[in-house]
Parts: structure tokens; sequence; C-alpha cells
């Protein structure tokens, strides 16, 4: 057996940037797709995978829209929540969408008989053959082919310079973030969809050990798909491909975010909003007289928490609660403690109730506005108020407290 590797080569570090920045483009793509590439990529991936490509393919605009079609197509029940807030919008245009594309492809018959027929086709979804096993396939190949022929520092360097990168600002920044938003509006359907674009992590770190390590082309037609396609629900003789999203908008640290629209829309308006990458409710850009002050402190999310505040300043949130400091750190990371009246009825009948946050720099360097409970923190008098508060957060007395010499 060949010595493992342990340096890449000058030309395959090279490789290994431009192998980044290809799949960084493919994941981040904004252009339309073209519906004959699409059809050729969504075949590919149906024979590699040992089954004959679909006769119908259905395209939609969104991943929204395709869950929608997928759900539509078998029969499957939309909960409450999804009927009442997405059904009405879109659901009766999903449906016409369908229907016309199945009806061009299959042929001109009676309205009844193409939808069972299409319907009978697709009650056997295939994702698990045209992407699971193909997963399995590759993590085992790669495992077992590469790690044999290379170093542990071999690996680490092209995991951290593909698979992190990528993931970090399409996987992690784009693709979770849209399935959270279609999860949340029409339910389980995103967990059966092929990602196209959006898997481009894991296929960038594949794509780069199948040039240089002789890897058998196992993941060709998932690539071809990637390449060519938004999100695909792929069925027995039938494929519904999405298209790209029409907008990505990110930060200067490659976090996804917009303060004036969408950080992701698609053509069909189907949209993500988030602020520094933390997805946040549409109405906070859209109608920011919809987001107060009681409302931003209170929110449950911690992140969102932090980006409500940031979104409507600081000092307006602490002038509108009367904030008034109790004493802070030298260090940022400590923080201040302040207390303010939040605008709402206690028990006592009191028109305001008096409430205690902490404000500190976390990890990113970011400030975060965390609530204390004032019948919980011991104020010990040989602290500051402060650290008083960031030993109850730890569960700590304040003089058996010390700073994390990392936070996160």
């Amino acid at each position: 057996m060949d010595k493992p590797i342990s340096k890449l080569t000058p030309e395959q570090e090279a490789d290994l940037a431009a192998t980044r920045d290809n799949w960084l483009k493919i994941g981040l793509s904004t252009a339309a797709i073209s519906r004959d590439e699409a059809k050729d990529a969504v075949s590919l991936m149906y024979s590699c995978a040992g089954l004959e490509p679909p006769k119908v393919f259905i395209f939609l605009d969104s991943p929204r829209q395709g869950a929608m079609a997928a759900a539509l197509l078998k029969d499957s029940k939309f909960g409450a929540q999804v009927w009442d807030q997405v059904w009405d919008q879109v659901g009766a245009q999903v449906r016409d969408q369908v229907w016309a594309q199945v009806r061009d492809q299959v042929g001109a018959q009676v309205r009844a008989q193409v939808w069972d027929q299409v319907r009978d086709q697709v009650r056997d979804q295939v994702r698990d053959q045209v992407r699971d096993q193909v997963w399995d396939q590759v993590g085992a190949q790669v495992g077992d082919q590469v790690r044999d022929q290379v170093r542990d520092q071999v690996w680490d360097q092209v995991w951290d310079q593909v698979w992190d990168q990528v993931w970090d600002q399409v996987g992690a920044q784009v693709g979770d973030q849209v399935g959270a938003q279609v999860r949340a509006q029409v339910g389980d359907q995103v967990g059966q969809a092929v990602y196209g674009s959006h898997e481009a992590p894991w296929l960038a770190f594949y794509e780069f050990f199948m040039r240089h390590f002789d890897l058998a082309k196992k993941a060709n037609g998932l690539m071809a798909v990637a390449k060519a396609c938004g999100w695909v629900w792929p069925f027995a003789g039938c494929a519904i491909i999405t298209d790209r999203p029409a907008i990505i908008s990110m930060d200067d640290q490659n976090r996804l975010h917009r303060a004036d629209g969408p950080a992701i829309e698609y053509r069909d308006g189907f949209a993500v909003h988030a602020w520094h990458g933390v997805r946040i409710p549409s109405e906070w850009i859209d109608t920011p007289e919809a987001l107060d002050a009681k409302s931003a402190v209170t929110w449950p999310n911690v992140e969102q928490r932090r980006a409500a505040i940031e979104i409507l300043g600081w000092n307006r949130v602490l002038d509108a609660l009367e904030a008034k400091s109790l004493g802070g750190n030298p260090d940022p990371k400590i923080g201040e403690l302040i207390e303010v009246h939040l605008p709402f009825e206690d028990d006592d009948g009191n028109d305001t109730t008096r409430a205690l946050f902490l404000k500190a720099q976390c990890g990113t360097g970011r400030t975060i506005f965390e609530a204390v409970d004032p019948e919980g923190i011991d104020l010990d008098p040989r602290f500051d108020p402060a650290w008083c508060a960031q030993a109850w957060r730890d569960g700590y007395a304040p003089a058996d407290w010390l700073p994390p010499e990392i936070r996160t």
C-alpha cells in the first residue's frame, strides 16, 4: 500500500480554492434555471440511481410551491396552520400550475383522468433512491478510499476550506433558512426534497476528492441537478423542479441580511427576511411600525431579540422603556445591568412592570440583551451589578463566579 499523502501539491491547493469558489457560485446563484438543462440533469440523476427517468416534469417558482405540489400529488393533508395561512394565498395557483403542466405533458384527457393517472404514478416517492442511497454510497466511498490515502491534516484542510466555507454561506445561511421558512408554512414536505444548488457543501467536498483520488462518479447526477436546478421532489414517473432564488442578500460577513426587504426572495414572492444571519418575522422589515420596544426586549428567542433591538436602535428602546443603568463592568463581555419599566399591567394592577436586563457583548462581538430575574439575582454590594447578573445567569453566587476564558 502506498504511503498516505500528508500534503497537497500546489496544483491541488489551487484546485481546492477553485472548487470552493465554483460551488459557492453554484449555491448562491440567482439566475433563473433553464428548463431543458433541468430536465436533462434530473433525468441523469434518476439514471445514476438505476431508475427510469420521469415522463412528467412540473416546474414551479419556489420551494414553497414545490412542497405544496408534492403534498397535492400525494394527497397529503395540510395542517390547519398551513391551510389557513398559505393555501388561501397560493394554493389554488399552485394547483392550477400543476394541473396545466400535467395536462400538457400527459395528453388532452379530462381533468379527473389526468389527475388520477399522475397521482397514481407519484405515490411512490423515490427521493431515498436518488439522494440518500447515493449519499450513503458516496460517504462510504470517501470514507473507505480517501481516508486510507490521506493523512488527517489533508482531510482537515479539504474539510475546512471546502465543506465548512461552502456550508457557512450556502448550507447554513441559505438552504437551512429556506427550509425552515418552507417547513413553517407547508410542513414536512421539506424533508422529501433533493435540495439542488443547496446541496453544494457536500458535493464540493466530494467533487474535489473525486477528481484527485480516482473515485467512481456516483454523485454525477446529483451534481448535475445542483448545477441546473433549485429544489427537486422526485417521484416515480414525475419530478417537481423549482427555480433558484431571484435575490440573495448578505452582509460583509457573508450572513443573510437586508435592511429594506427580503434577504432571500423567489420569483413567486416567497421570501426569507434576515438580520445579520438571523431569520426574523417579515413585518419587522416590511412594516417596521409593527415592532415596538416592549416586543423587542421580551421576544422569546435571544438572537431574534437582539436583531429586533438593533432594528429599533438601542437609544429608541432604552428611551421608550425609561431605562436606568444600575452599574456596569469595565469588561464589555461582562456588560451592564439595566433597569427598565415594561408597559403592561402586572398582577397588582400597576401599569408598568420593573424588569432587569443584562446588556453585554457576546463571543461574536455583537451586543446581547438578556432578561434577568429581579427576584433571583443576588446583588452583592461587593461586586458590580453586571458581575452579579453574569453570576446569576450561570447559576453561581457572585463571590464564586469567574468570567469564562472563551465565550460562544
